[in-house]
């Protein structure tokens, strides 16, 4: 299947110059045209008002506002321009621990550095094919954080009753 990558519109945030140029390469050379870049948390989240991106990838360890924090924030101030926008974690933190804390403050994937292309390739065909309906409860908002349904579960927490329906894009 071919796509064409060249009206998506990108942002890399990863305080590494040398992993985000890699990363902006390895965009190019999908097709990505419009691509900005920030170098670290504060400077992502004043992009994202002035650019609104398709998708975010965001380094997690950075000085200042780390990537979680961006994530939190793009999730949950009023002031986010886009709530709904796809965020790929990038790090080299890959515990068990560490994914469950990027997944539970909202992240659409996750990829482990080094990245390479092939994964790459995949983390973004998984967020434009098969995006996650987005969750609201009282303490969480973000992608659902269930890879699968399991129509077996009747427990209070079901997801589609009228108190746990997904939360919509704004069209």
């Amino acid at each position: 299947m071919s796509y064409r990558f060249d009206r998506l519109r990108m942002l890399v945030v990863d305080d590494n110059v040398h992993m985000r140029k890699l990363v902006v390469t390895i965009l190019q050379a999908f097709g990505c045209t419009m691509i900005k870049e920030a170098d670290g948390g504060e400077k992502a989240w004043a992009v994202l008002k002035e650019f609104n991106p398709d998708v975010i990838v965001l380094d997690w360890m950075m000085p200042g506002m780390s990537g979680l924090d961006v994530v939190k924030l793009i999730r949950t101030d009023p002031a986010s321009p886009n709530p709904f926008v796809p965020v790929i974690m990038l790090t080299g933190h890959t515990l068990l621990a560490r994914v469950r804390e990027a997944r539970d403050a909202g992240i659409n994937e996750f990829i482990a550095k080094p990245v390479s292309v092939k994964t790459m390739m995949q983390r973004l065909m998984s967020v434009i094919e098969h995006p996650r309906p987005y969750v609201r409860t009282k303490s969480y908002f973000g992608p659902c954080r269930r890879r699968r349904a399991d129509a077996e579960y009747t427990g209070p927490e079901r997801r589609g009753t009228k108190d746990n329906a997904p939360a919509q894009a704004a069209e």
